[in-house]
């Protein structure tokens, strides 16, 4: 998958006022999300009480881009907002504008958007790029991607570094890997992938990918 030019996305720093926004009034900017991450973050938030969890979110915040109407779109953090929404669908987040736009119209803001490479328009079966409009308009309607759930099991496992300020970075190493040969697995079943796609990642064809570690 060869993603088009993009703007990194801009830290929190001294220049962005934390917001408090309701995760389910957040556009996601992407189709789907692994399920696996999502099932994780649960069990850790289920381990926390409230004050921890504002806590935590209050430094992780969202990066948000906002229209004229004061529609949010989040650029960020997807995994995180859909676990807290199934677990509660009234939850707030904090998060910080990156960008605001001159559109009074989602149909405005969408090609804005993707104009800075802020938009990942696959879908959970790697199929695309559909039109921004296919666009889910909450969090809850992200497809499973079971790639996305693999490259997050080998970022925790320190096979892939972090790239946090590359938008979809994670999804870029998910493509490369579907290129590659690869035992069925699922989601909720990624034992039978773990072996081939170890080696994958830390061997020299991966190389070019941020976040290559050459770990063996």
């Amino acid at each position: 998958m060869h993603l088009p030019r993009y703007d990194r996305i801009p830290d929190h720093d001294n220049d962005h006022k934390l917001i408090e926004v309701r995760v389910c009034d957040l556009q996601p900017t992407q189709m789907c999300v692994g399920l696996a991450e999502v099932r994780s973050r649960q069990r850790d938030f289920s381990k926390e009480n409230r004050k921890e969890r504002l806590d935590y979110l209050r430094g992780k915040p969202v990066p948000l881009v906002r229209n004229r109407l004061g529609q949010l779109w989040m650029v960020d953090r997807h995994h995180r907002l859909r676990a807290l929404l199934e677990m509660d669908p009234g939850v707030t987040t904090y998060g910080y504008v990156i960008a605001e736009l001159d559109s009074d119209s989602r149909d405005a803001a969408l090609p804005a958007l993707q104009s800075r490479g802020w938009l990942y328009l696959q879908d959970g079966r790697g199929n695309g790029p559909w039109e921004p409009s296919k666009l889910p308009l909450s969090l809850l309607g992200l497809e499973d991607d079971s790639y996305r759930s693999l490259v997050w099991k080998l970022k925790k496992e320190g096979l892939i570094k972090p790239q946090r300020l590359i938008p979809y970075h994670e999804f870029r190493w998910g493509a490369w890997l579907r290129t590659r040969p690869l035992p069925p697995f699922s989601s909720s079943q990624l034992e039978p992938a773990l072996p081939a796609s170890r080696r994958l990642v830390q061997s020299r064809s991966a190389a070019h990918l941020a976040g290559w570690t050459g770990k063996t």
